[in-house]
């Protein structure tokens, strides 16, 4: 029991100067470590201070170039918007004056067919393929192959205008993409440490999508692609408009000479047919003088025919007469001579004349009918005239060929 009372061994002396100089030791080791770390932790603060420093500095640089990207870009498409907005409003005119141009051939057009529809009731003779038809045939072609051309035209106006719009359309997004971009980069630039909201900022930016896969030059190249394309069809425009304008002097100038021929034509055909008809009217004169002339000479004739019937029958009583003579009287005496001869010569007068009555009253039937052909002819060419002159000229005369 008194065994078990006995006080714990104790150590040696060199025990505990031992175990002092390892405790000595392991704080010593400590203490270095933890100064070695508090200097490593300073000097990491002051590395991760200027990283962070120098990084937002540098971000803020490459923000600022890429505002500045950004505003070079918006204003190249700035000014290529604003050329491409001018090219369709001056394209819009354009289309304006082929509209105006293409509405100007439907009163040519439907006054050369009226014009032919009426010609067609001309009658007889005068139902002639004369020049001014074959003008007005040839008017009519112009005119519907201008028609038909300005048709096309104004198809492709109409594309190109709708083409430019799109050039316009993705010049407009691009611009609006960019200028929502250079707000966020605007607002990005100008964000600190100090800046109120940006734990949110951070936030969302976890639970963003990643970033987006496009290279600066895919960006850049899309833009450029915009920009040239809007220039293509711009420069796609501008020969449109050259063309147009061409077509439209060429096509006015067509027009307005064939209206200017088939006038002359008309003129022409006028005079001709008045020249026509004077003649007829003064061979009508010649005729009826002949026919009054013709009808004395046929009075004449009757008259000298009956003049002729008295002397005759004196000859021939006498004859009857000196037959009755007796005998030795009934002598070829020259008075029986001469009264033969008489009846002879009186017979053949009257047969002559009666010859000449029966041609008098031919003549006068072929003057007759002279007569009644030339009035048809003048009533002919009175109708002709009335078409030509009258409706046709009246119908033309409002009609005025302008270049739009």
């Amino acid at each position: 029991m008194s065994r078990l009372m006995d006080p714990p061994p104790k150590f040696l002396p060199p025990e505990w100067r031992l175990a002092n100089q390892i405790h000595y030791g392991n704080a010593e080791a400590e203490r270095s470590r933890s100064e070695r770390l508090t200097a490593e932790s300073k000097r990491l603060i002051e590395e991760s201070g200027m990283a962070a420093k120098r990084m937002q500095q540098d971000a803020n640089k490459r923000l600022e170039q890429r505002i500045h990207d950004i505003k070079f870009w918006r204003t190249e498409l700035d000014k290529k918007l604003e050329e491409v907005v001018q090219e369709i409003e001056v394209l819009i005119s354009y289309k304006s004056r082929v509209e105006r141009a293409l509405e100007s051939c439907a009163e040519p057009l439907r006054v050369a067919l009226q014009c032919l529809t009426e010609r067609q009731r001309r009658v007889s003779i005068d139902l002639v393929h004369d020049d001014v038809e074959r003008e007005l045939m040839k008017e009519r072609e112009v005119i519907e192959g201008v028609a038909s051309l300005l048709n096309r035209t104004l198809e492709q106006t109409n594309e190109q205008i709708r083409l430019n719009r799109s050039a316009k359309y993705y010049l407009e997004k691009d611009l609006r993409d960019k200028f929502q971009a250079e707000q966020i980069d605007g607002f990005c630039s100008i964000l600190t440490s100090a800046s109120p909201n940006i734990d949110n900022a951070t936030s969302q930016t976890l639970l963003a999508a990643p970033g987006a896969t496009v290279t600066p030059e895919e960006w850049e190249t899309f833009s450029n692609i915009n920009i040239l394309k809007a220039e293509r069809e711009k420069n796609n425009s501008l020969s449109l408009r050259a063309l147009v304008d061409s077509l439209l002097e060429q096509t006015a100038a067509d027009m307005r000479r064939q209206h200017n021929a088939m006038g002359t034509a008309l003129r022409l055909q006028v005079q001709e047919t008045k020249a026509a008809k004077g003649q007829l009217e003064d061979h009508l004169v010649k005729v009826l003088s002949e026919v009054a002339s013709q009808e004395c000479n046929l009075e004449a004739l009757r008259v000298a025919i009956d003049d002729k019937a008295g002397p005759l029958k004196v000859a021939q009583t006498r004859l009857s007469a000196r037959s009755q003579r007796p005998s030795i009287e009934l002598c070829h005496d020259p008075a029986q001579v001469r009264l033969l001869s008489e009846v002879q010569e009186l017979t053949a007068h009257i047969k002559r004349l009666r010859e000449a009555q029966a041609q008098s009253e031919m003549e006068l039937l072929a003057l007759t009918r002279s007569q009644l052909i030339l009035e048809e002819e003048i009533q002919v060419k009175s109708h002709s005239l009335y078409i030509d002159e009258v409706i046709c000229t009246q119908l033309r005369q409002p009609i005025s060929i302008h270049s739009f």
